[in-house]
Parts: C-alpha cells; sequence; structure tokens
C-alpha cells in the first residue's frame, strides 16, 4: 500500500510573537472609539484588528503566543488561538509596564527568545515589520515601532533589560521619549523601524479602508 504524500513539516524560526490583547468584550475595548461609534462597531473594529495581528504573528514564521487581560468566560480568545496556532496565557502585572515586562521575560526565561510583543490596534502592521524586528534584535538588545501618537505598538527584547518598563507614563505622548532616555542612560543598543499609527480615535478611520 503506497504511504500517503504529506507536504513537509517547515520548521519555525528562533523566537516568539507575544500578540497583547483584551478579551473582546462589549463596552471593554477601545472605549474612546466608541464614544464616537457606538460600542457593537467599536468591538466589531477591535475584533478585526486583533484577527489582523494574530494573523501578522503567525506568517511572521515564529511560534505565537495570545497573551490577554480578562476572563475569556465565552471561550473566544481561546478559539482565537486554537485558529492560529497560537498558545493562549494570560497578563499579570499591576499595570501595562508591569504586564509587557512579565510576558517577555517570561518568554525569554523559557527559552523561546529573541521575543517580540505586539498590540491589536495596528492594521498598518505587517509581516515585514516582525521579520525586520528579528533580524534588528540580531544586533541590538532592544527594538521598537513607534507610533504617530508618542507610543509604540511592537517592542522587542533579547535580553531582560532592567527598569525598561517602569519609567514611561504608559498612555501618554511621552512614552516613546522616556523609553529612548532609558536606553541611553543604560547603555544598551536599541533599534527603532518604521513610525506606525493606531487606531484610537475616529479620526484614525479614515487612513483604514478596510474599516468600512
Amino acid at each position: 500500500m503506497p504511504m500517503p504524500i504529506t507536504a513537509p513539516v517547515r520548521p519555525r524560526a528562533p523566537g516568539t510573537v507575544i500578540v497583547f490583547a483584551r478579551v473582546p468584550a462589549l463596552g471593554k475595548v477601545k472605549t474612546r472609539l466608541a464614544a464616537h461609534v457606538g460600542d457593537d462597531r467599536a468591538l466589531a473594529l477591535y475584533r478585526r484588528m486583533l484577527a489582523h495581528s494574530l494573523r501578522v504573528a503567525r506568517d511572521s514564521g515564529r511560534a505565537v503566543e495570545l497573551c490577554i487581560a480578562g476572563a475569556d468566560v465565552e471561550g473566544e480568545c481561546a478559539a482565537q488561538a486554537r485558529d492560529h496556532g497560537a498558545r493562549l496565557t494570560a497578563q499579570i502585572g499591576h499595570d501595562l509596564g508591569a504586564r509587557m515586562r512579565g510576558a517577555l521575560e517570561r518568554v525569554l526565561q523559557d527559552g523561546g527568545g529573541p521575543a517580540v510583543l505586539i498590540g491589536c490596534d495596528c492594521p498598518a502592521l505587517a509581516v515585514e515589520d516582525l521579520l525586520a524586528a528579528f533580524a534588528a534584535l540580531g544586533g541590538h538588545d532592544a527594538v521598537f515601532s513607534p507610533t504617530e501618537d508618542g507610543g509604540y505598538v511592537l517592542v522587542g527584547l533579547r535580553r531582560a533589560l532592567a527598569g525598561l518598563f517602569e519609567g514611561p507614563q504608559w498612555g501618554t505622548s511621552q512614552v516613546m521619549a522616556q523609553t529612548r532616555a532609558h536606553l541611553a542612560a543604560s547603555g544598551a543598543p536599541w533599534h527603532e523601524l518604521r513610525t506606525l499609527w493606531d487606531v484610537d480615535r475616529v479620526e484614525d478611520l479614515a487612513r483604514w479602508p478596510e474599516a468600512g
């Protein structure tokens, strides 16, 4: 009896992409946007952006984690993780910086590094950005994709960097500037990729043709 022909298994490249997300729930995501477009549309747009981030992460050829804040009561995030071949994990920490540090350092300590963490509100993020991030980590301790509003949508680490996530005032326009100042003072080499934009305000939808 002839052996069945199967496609060869493609080995993953070294590294892990962590997709940081909130559990999709009405009235709990994209609240600034929802104030203008309504909770239902804001939730629908958030789900589309989350799916986009997971596709980009998967297509980078790295291991993928969907790291969530909130209780996945309906199993939506578990299903998304399964559909994209991702591991489902939980965010742990008292603020955004602590949660990001915990997720990145856990991956590095478990031998899954280098580690790149992305958000799920940047439709402009592409596979090429992730590939560029992993390439940059070959010669730098950290890599970032800044955003036009002063934050960043991607952060990657080759090794843990003390204090990196403790100084910035999260949610302000000073996050990337404060991060640069910390890195410069510490002497850690870092690299910045192209500046991107994310979806926080109703005006941002005009730049996203697929928003409808």
